[in-house]
């Protein structure tokens, strides 16, 4: 900090509370600023990210998912039947039989963290995946 810069945060210190309200008025009508306290964030700043994380965060902690195998490709069935045994913990012919007759349900009421997960893991093998908000 400067040497002029320190003298005058000395001086501001000394000042009483009505003679820095003065100050404060005389700087915004000098440099035409205005010093009122404002939010950080305002409605016209936010962008729709910023919005739709704060929406999915509402999501994340009030409510459960049920995660619905919708489609499977013929194509990609082995993959997707080895996926749906690691999720669920079915033996070869229950999980072949469960791939068999979608849609399905694949997991009830998950939080919706867990449910997307899944989601993600068997839309990489090629399923069609849907989240259903669980009642």
């Amino acid at each position: 900090m400067s040497s002029k810069t320190v003298v005058i945060l000395e001086q501001l210190k000394d000042l009483t509370l009505l003679e820095t309200a003065e100050l404060v008025k005389k700087i915004e009508d000098t440099f035409n600023v205005d010093a009122s306290p404002r939010s950080l964030i305002q409605p016209s700043v936010i962008d729709d990210s910023a919005y739709f994380q704060i929406i999915e965060d509402e999501i994340e902690t009030d409510t459960v998912f049920d995660v619905v195998l919708e489609e499977v490709p013929p194509n990609k069935k082995i993959a997707i039947l080895k996926e749906v045994r690691a999720i669920t913990g079915l033996g070869l012919r229950e999980a072949k039989d469960f791939v068999e007759s979608v849609p399905k349900t694949v997991i009830f009421a998950t939080a919706y963290n867990e449910a997307a997960n899944i989601k993600q893991k068997l839309e990489a093998t090629g399923a069609k995946v849907s989240l259903k908000q669980s009642v």
